[in-house]
């Protein structure tokens, strides 16, 4: 037998037991995969595959910190007060600060400017020196996004400044908050938020919605038009979509393959990416090409680029920041790749009997750090942290394994800590460098404890065991029904067992992917077109008439205006 490295296949119930009345208009595949996401009832299933802008999302204008936010900048505007967008460098945080500029600029409120700090010489979040720069520029009012939940000191100075804070985040929340005016995050105990999994954008969008609501209600049909950002930077910071998400990421996309923006225009075109009115994006093209080259601008140099293309209007302009943007991504990927190399011989060395990779150099680019320990961590299956060394500090991204939550670890170590931040399975750190040992060895013991009796072994988690007469056009239109498809909904992933080898190719640059017509056991003439991305070498001797147990996703393929099914293998085992 062979198979992917030691992968275990886990299989989920089957579920028989559903009424006449809701077989006569689903199949039965896809009401396995709504009840094993908590949707069963006829009502849940018909809200959960029709979303509606207009039912789905709720009111948030009257909770209390919202109120404190639109009343603060309502008075702005009457004032002619100068405002400040403080936003993060990532695709979340640009997006999120293109969301509150464009709101301010419907609104008429025109005294803004939009301030996001340089990753490598400021890091994350407000500092002081940022403070120090806004003040200079007479700002009386901070909007922060993405970012400011942990800037106590940083707001304590402001207000010494003269500035007023606003703080919207969607970050892990600390067990004191700042002294900010106001504090919008949906994961603050009590704050009314009726979905809590926001991401940044999610929060600056709903700010926007407030405000126009208090300062002009006649204006909510053109926030529809900055959906295609809060999606963009929702599926980017790879949130639960489910819920309020869901909606706002199903609309988005759809604004997004009508989107004017000529950054987004050009960068479609500088990319060679496939998205318009006739090709709505899915949240894989977002997560695999627009998102990275936003991304790219805040790694490899400013994100001041990706946000200047987001909100310019002129094309000419917006082309020459798509290509700064394409080369930067280029720069990335080959940067990433080294570094990860580089990581990988480490690991292999010298964290075998560990729980826990923890690796420093002051060669290596912060912004490409979180990439890397995401590569790292999937492919070890371990935690791990990765620092560039600073001429004073240390300062690094994590990226865990599901079974530990990794921020929760790090705030037990904050009193080691001069900044940190971020989300159970991904999060940001700064260290001074006398406390480095003191800090590995603590989160090293932390993380072994969390550990301890848990299963960590690579696994694929099997929604249904479908038969393959199951497999038809009805059951595809079903699935198309449930995108987007991401963290907290993701795509169905099948098992089909004893299925023939018709025929077997080898395709693509360097012969890496498998090519297979395969058809059931029971000699069914059905045919069905399969591929496996980077499995040619794991199954070497794979042949015509062999017997196979296949895990797959089934996805419409379409080539030269024809559509066809397709099963996109993801692991599979020789009988």
């Amino acid at each position: 037998m062979s198979e992917i490295k030691k992968t275990i296949w886990k299989i989920k119930k089957k579920e028989t037991e559903f009424s006449e009345e809701i077989l006569k208009d689903y199949s039965l595949a896809v009401l396995n995969l709504l009840k094993h996401r908590d949707i069963s009832e006829k009502e849940e299933i018909a809200n959960f595959l029709y979303p509606d802008y207009e039912r789905d999302l709720s009111d948030n204008s009257f909770y209390l910190e919202v109120e404190k936010a639109t009343e603060r900048i309502a008075l702005a505007k009457k004032n002619q007060e100068k405002i400040a967008i403080f936003g993060d460098y990532d695709a979340d945080g640009v997006s999120a600060s293109a969301v509150l500029y464009e709101t301010f600029s419907i609104l008429g409120i025109k005294n803004v400017i939009c301030y996001i700090p340089d990753r490598q010489t400021e890091g994350y979040g407000l500092n002081k020196n940022a403070l120090k720069y806004l003040s200079q520029k007479e700002v009386n009012l901070i909007i922060t996004v993405d970012c400011g939940i942990t800037g106590f000191q940083e707001t304590k100075q402001a207000k010494k400044l003269g500035m007023d804070v606003i703080i919207t985040d969607h970050h892990y929340v600390p067990e004191k908050l700042p002294e900010a005016l106001t504090v919008i995050n949906p994961h603050i105990p009590n704050s009314n938020f009726s979905f809590k999994d926001l991401a940044g954008v999610g929060v600056s969008f709903k700010l926007a919605q407030a405000l126009v609501k208090k300062i002009d209600p006649s204006k909510g049909e053109s926030l529809k038009w900055i959906l295609d950002l809060v999606a963009i930077g929702t599926i980017a910071d790879c949130v639960p979509l489910v819920g309020e998400n869901r909606v706002l990421v199903k609309y988005g996309l759809i604004v997004l393959s009508k989107t004017k923006r000529s950054g987004l225009l050009e960068m479609f075109k500088v990319g060679r990416i496939d998205v318009s009115e006739n090709n709505i994006p899915n949240t894989q093209t977002v997560s695999f090409q627009i998102a990275p080259r936003i991304n790219a601008a805040g790694r490899m140099d400013h994100a001041n680029v990706a946000y200047n293309l987001l909100i310019e209007k002129t094309a000419i302009l917006a082309r020459d920041m798509a290509l700064e943007l394409e080369i930067r991504n280029q720069e990335r990927q080959k940067i990433t790749a080294e570094i990860a190399r580089e990581v990988e011989i480490l690991a292999t060395n010298s964290f075998k009997e560990k729980k826990f990779i923890f690796a420093m150099s002051e060669h290596w680019s912060v912004g490409i750090l979180g990439l890397v320990a995401g590569k790292i961590m999937e492919k070890f299956q371990k935690p791990c942290a990765l620092f560039q060394v600073q001429a004073d500090q240390l300062v690094g991204s994590f990226r865990s394994i599901p079974q530990v939550n990794i921020i929760q670890l790090i705030e037990k170590c904050s009193d080691l800590l001069i900044k940190f931040g971020g989300h159970s399975q991904a999060a940001g750190v700064s260290l001074k460098k006398e406390n480095v040992e003191k800090f590995y060895s603590k989160m090293n013991e932390l993380i072994e404890k969390e550990i301890f009796g848990k299963d960590i072994r690579h696994f694929v988690e099997i929604d249904y065991q479908i038969q393959p007469e199951e497999i038809d056009w009805n059951l595809m239109n079903e699935i198309k029904l449930m995108e987007p498809f991401g963290v907290g909904n993701k795509e169905p992933i099948f098992l089909a067992e004893k299925m023939i080898v018709v025929d077997c190719k080898i395709v693509g640059n360097g012969q890496k992917h498998l090519k297979l017509s395969l058809r059931g056991e029971n000699k069914s003439p059905k045919i069905f077109d399969a591929i496996g991305f980077s499995l040619a070498e794991k199954f070497p001797h794979l042949k015509k008439n062999d017997k196979i147990d296949i895990v797959f996703n089934l996805e419409e393929d379409e080539w030269n205006g024809n559509k066809k099914m397709q099963l996109k293998l993801i692991n599979l085992r020789i009988i």
